[in-house]
């Protein structure tokens, strides 16, 4: 496990079974963090839109969704009451509509922030943007960060105990609170990877958690436990 040819296996296994997508897909998002270009409003809104609505949700649902909420709000039905009529929770519609109505304002304010940590946390502010989503979004905009969510932090775990010989417990495992001592298993883990495949870590990120929650990755099944 972490070698380049085992996370080219993924990313091919991936791609065959048409697995390869987040909001976009594996080439997409590969590109968009190669050549970070600024987005538009709207292009801002509608990734924001992708977060909210992929919380709780299958990605296979969320982008069915999605795909309807950014058709109602490219026609000019961006009122919650219209929202509401094709996907009924009141706070994630609510959270889409005032980014939507916003937009240009939020992403200039998002484009203007300094430095990575600015934008991070500019981001965590936004109506229904937490600390782990503001990562998963900050990626999809192109920025090159991962998401640390519980596939990835037990698949730091698994780096750790084999790399490391590190006795870190699973139970540390909190998708609301990352622990200090996992983040650094998780960042060791793609640095490794990073040097590896001479990828963007944020492009390394999206195949791992999709390997992971789709089963290819044995270890962290069961929750990696002792």
């Amino acid at each position: 496990m972490f070698t380049a040819d085992w996370f080219w296996h993924l990313d091919k296994t991936l791609r065959e079974h048409g697995l390869d997508s987040d909001a976009m897909s594996f080439d997409e998002i590969r590109a968009r963090l190669s050549n970070r270009e600024r987005l538009t409003g709207d292009e801002f809104a509608f990734e924001c839109a992708y977060v909210i609505l992929a919380g709780g949700f299958s990605q296979k649902t969320a982008k069915k969704i999605h795909k309807i909420i950014c058709e109602k709000l490219k026609s000019g039905c961006s009122d919650v009451a219209s929202l509401l009529q094709v996907f009924n929770n009141k706070n994630k519609i609510n959270a889409i509509s005032k980014i939507w109505n916003n937009r240009d304002e939020l992403c200039n304010l998002y484009y203007s922030q300094k430095t990575l940590d600015d934008k991070l946390n500019f981001i965590a502010t936004l109506p229904h943007i937490g600390k782990i989503t503001a990562n998963h979004l900050a990626r999809n905009l192109g920025e090159n960060v991962v998401k640390y969510d519980v596939w990835i932090q037990r698949l730091g775990i698994v780096f750790a105990r084999q790399k490391q010989n590190s006795s870190v417990s699973v139970f540390n495992v909190d998708n609301k609170k990352l622990s200090p001592q996992i983040k650094k298993c998780c960042d060791d883990m793609f640095d490794c990877l990073a040097q590896e495949t001479n990828l963007p870590i944020g492009y390394i990120d999206v195949v791992l958690w999709k390997s992971a929650q789709n089963g290819l990755i044995a270890e962290v099944q069961h929750g990696c436990e002792n």
